[in-house]
Order: C-alpha cells, then sequence, then structure tokens
C-alpha cells in the first residue's frame, strides 16, 4: 500500500513540476517574447495594421519633402526616398521585407500617429468618404542643399561628413560614402551585404577610425588644464622625439620645426610637441579629459545611434604608447560624430549641445505637434580653455595646416589631422581628417570631415570641409 502511494505522490511531483514548467513558460512568453513578436517589424499583421495609416513625409529644415508615400495594396505602401543614397544612412528606410532603421525607426510612431481632427476635416470636404489616415510628418534640422554638397565632394572616395550647429545642436548634414538606394532594397540587398565597402555602415557614426593629429585638440585641451603655464611652454622640435628602445615619434615626413611654443606646434601640428605633452600628462589625465569629450561613452543624442569613440587605458612604463596616443595613433578611435561633437565644444564656448535631427513633429496639414528644443549636454570644458582652442585653431587655417579650408571673407577655425592606418595593408595611405567651424567670431557651422586613405589632412579633407561650411552658410 505504501509503495502504492509512493508512486502516486512521483507521478503527481512530476505532473506539478510539468504544470509549473509550462506556466512558467507561457507566463514568460506572455510577458517578454509575446510582446516582441507583435511588434517585430517582421510581423506581416503588424505591417497589415499599420498600412491602415498612409507614413507621414519627412522634409528638411527647408521645408523639401525627403520622402514620399502611397498606398500599394492591404498590406504594403511605397515609401520614396527623394534623396535616394545621399540621405540613405541619416533617414533609414522602411521595408517589409527588412526591417526598419534610422530615423525611420526612431520617430515610427509618430510617422504611423494620425491627427483625429485632420481625419474628420477630410471626411467632411470629401462628402463623407473614407479617406486613408495620414502620419504626423517630421521636420528635420538636416539641409538638403549641404547634404548634397558633401555627398557629391566626397566623391567616389570612402568617408563622411557631419555638420552641425554648435549653438544649437541641429545636425546640418550626415553622409556617409559608400551609400545605396533605399528604392532598391529588393534587388541590392544580396549584393549590399556581400560588398568589402561596406555601404550599408554609417561611418558618420559608428566609422571609427586613428583620429591622427585632430586629437592634439584633446591633448591640448588637457595641457591647458592640467600642466600650469603651458602656452608658455617652449621645447626644441628636431623632427624626431625618441622613445627609448630604438623606437622615436617623429613628424610628418620628418619636418624640423626648431625652438617652437604651445600654439606653434598645434598650428604646424608638431608630434614631437605633442608626444612631449602626452608623457608629462600621463595617461590618467588625458584619458580624463578624453572622457569628459565622450571618449569611452555614449554621445548623448536625440536617437542617433553612435558607436563610442575608444581611448586606451595605458601602463606608465608605455611610453611609446602614451605619446602615440596623444596625437592620435596607437589604439586612439573615433568617429565623424565624436570629432563633431569636440569641435562643436569649442565653439560654443565649452558647451556641448545635445546633436538632434528632428525639429518638429508636424500633422499632415502643417499643424505643430510637438516642437524639439535644443538641449544643453552640459559645460564639459571652461570657457577659458575653450577662447584659447578657439585662437588656436583659427591659427591653423589663417596660416598652419589648414590654409586649405579657408573661406573668403571669413574668419575660419580648424585643425587637420593625417592619420596612419593599416586598412589596405601595412603602407596604407594615411586617412585624411579636418575639424573645424565658422565664422570665427560667430560660429553657426562645426564640421568633422574624414576621408579614408584621403593623404594629407590639410589637402583633401579641408577643402572639402570648406566648401561644406560654404554652402551651411549659403556664402
Amino acid at each position: 500500500m505504501n509503495d502504492i502511494l509512493n508512486n502516486i505522490k512521483k507521478v503527481m511531483m512530476v505532473f506539478l513540476i510539468c504544470f509549473i514548467a509550462l506556466i512558467s513558460y507561457m507566463t514568460y512568453f506572455e510577458m517578454l517574447t509575446g510582446p516582441k513578436i507583435l511588434n517585430s517589424t517582421y510581423n506581416r499583421r503588424l505591417w497589415i495594421k499599420r498600412n491602415e495609416v498612409l507614413r507621414g513625409t519627412i522634409y528638411d529644415r527647408n521645408g523639401n519633402a525627403l520622402t514620399k508615400s502611397q498606398p500599394i495594396n492591404a498590406e504594403t505602401q511605397k515609401r520614396e526616398y527623394t534623396g535616394g543614397a545621399i540621405f540613405a544612412h541619416v533617414l533609414g528606410y522602411v521595408d517589409i521585407k527588412y526591417g526598419i532603421t534610422g530615423l525611420e525607426r526612431k520617430y515610427d510612431e509618430e510617422l504611423m500617429s494620425s491627427n483625429i481632427q485632420d481625419s474628420i476635416k477630410s471626411f467632411i470636404l470629401n462628402k463623407g468618404k473614407a479617406q486613408k489616415k495620414i502620419g504626423y510628418s517630421l521636420k528635420t534640422t538636416l539641409d538638403l542643399n549641404t547634404q548634397q554638397a558633401a555627398y557629391n565632394l566626397l566623391g567616389s572616395n570612402k568617408g563622411a561628413v557631419v555638420a552641425l550647429n554648435p549653438k544649437t545642436g541641429e545636425v546640418i548634414a550626415m553622409v556617409s560614402r559608400p551609400s545605396f538606394d533605399p528604392n532598391n532594397l529588393q534587388n541590392t540587398w544580396k549584393q549590399l551585404n556581400q560588398d568589402s565597402n561596406k555601404p550599408l555602415l554609417n561611418r558618420a557614426t559608428a566609422g571609427l577610425y586613428p583620429p591622427g593629429s585632430t586629437f592634439k585638440t584633446v591633448t591640448a585641451i588637457s595641457a591647458l588644464e592640467n600642466i600650469p603655464g603651458v602656452q608658455n611652454k617652449y621645447i626644441q622640435d628636431t623632427g624626431s622625439l625618441p622613445l627609448g628602445g630604438g623606437y622615436s615619434l617623429n613628424n610628418f615626413e620628418g619636418e624640423v620645426l626648431g625652438s617652437i611654443n604651445f600654439k606653434d606646434a598645434y598650428t604646424h601640428s608638431s608630434n614631437v610637441y605633442f608626444g612631449t605633452l602626452g608623457l608629462e600628462l600621463g595617461n590618467d589625465k588625458l584619458k580624463q579629459t578624453a572622457e569628459k569629450l565622450f571618449f569611452n561613452k555614449e554621445i548623448p543624442t536625440d536617437g542617433i545611434p553612435v558607436e563610442p569613440s575608444k581611448f586606451p587605458s595605458l601602463k606608465s612604463y608605455e611610453k611609446g604608447s602614451i605619446a602615440q596616443s596623444a596625437i592620435g595613433q596607437s589604439s586612439d578611435l573615433a568617429s565623424p560624430l565624436q570629432m563633431a561633437v569636440v569641435t562643436s565644444t569649442i565653439a560654443n564656448r565649452g558647451i556641448l549641445m545635445k546633436p538632434h535631427l528632428v525639429s518638429d513633429v508636424l500633422t499632415n496639414t502643417g499643424q505643430e505637434v510637438k516642437s524639439i528644443q535644443p538641449e544643453q549636454v552640459g559645460q564639459l570644458i571652461s570657457t577659458s580653455t575653450a577662447d584659447v582652442m578657439r585662437d588656436l585653431m583659427r591659427s591653423v587655417v589663417e596660416s598652419g595646416t589648414g590654409v586649405n579650408a579657408s573661406i573668403a571673407g571669413m574668419d575660419v577655425a580648424g585643425k587637420t589631422g593625417t592619420a596612419d592606418n593599416e586598412s589596405m595593408g601595412k603602407y596604407s595611405p594615411p586617412h585624411s581628417w579636418f575639424i573645424g567651424f565658422a565664422p570665427y567670431e560667430d560660429p553657426k557651422v562645426a564640421v568633422a570631415v574624414i576621408v579614408e586613405n584621403g593623404g594629407q589632412g590639410g589637402k583633401l579633407a579641408a577643402s572639402i570641409a570648406a566648401e561644406v561650411m560654404r554652402t551651411a552658410l549659403r556664402k
């Protein structure tokens, strides 16, 4: 009898365990997995439901339509991108097969929301005939002309351009090349994914590159904050800084600059001087300054996904790497948006405004639903430090390595970068960088330009930056 009872207990225990497991799985599915499946961009029922609303239009800052939508059938509507590849990375795409990306994803809810008053008005105007609901529109901060200019100026080169308004954080342009046509994904998707040039990668936000001498801007800020009297510090630049063990840090093409001070070293981009500063600062202080400017962190943005830039942690005896890191080499990596943030902060006298892409959410008839106001991230560097850096950057364009970024009738400030890399093998041409802002007295645009393997930063990248700033400022 006891054996029978024990067997019954065992069977009941098994059933109890199975019941608990079943209830737990159902709870887990309902609470976690279910909503993910329901809201998945691959859920065809969701797409049919979504198609009840015609997706809203995205405009540039001047009211130029960057998208159009028209219904195809019960399940789909055609989304047309009027700028094609020019805006592909920043706007993203909406596709029933390939999902939703970019700005389309961030503001998906708004673009698929409609105003009940507009629906009633449409119903009345159309004499009682039901009309398709139309989602809200977005007015972006992007400028069609500047975006197009940046795209054309990069040409067949791989690279990126970012242009911000330093006073507001508005993204005026964000371009990545090579790009792709979001209107033709069905025919090109496989090719795009197999392309070694990675056209789907947004190089402006997710491309990480050695920043080269543009990083001397960060080192200069750190030196101003941590080395008393650094502006009066002279060294003898012989073209080479011995680092021990037979290694040395050399100036570009072995240039010898002689007795130079802080300003001359920045203006003419002395590796020897800034390598020396890096050794004096040490890794801890330099890293602290870099992280204050959002290296090794996520840059605060309004829904713009950004790959964190990287600055290394080094031991005190790693002198070669410390010196290299101070000139933007070693294992330093930065995105163009990261360097635009550094530039924008300096231009705005030490205050970083949150980068954002949308200024207004509107009904399809143009009534304001929501206004996105400029938001201050914080005072990242002191006003006095920013003012010194502004002066240094103006000197670079006036008489230093960045003269090709000059704009007639306007004071421009900037910094060039020529970054060694091995992207095409050991003897790869350097990446060409330029960061800068204009006008000097009242900055309205801050830019970062990188041309992969584009050579000396003071040439190609600086020339592109000048034209982008000129276009943004309508000069």
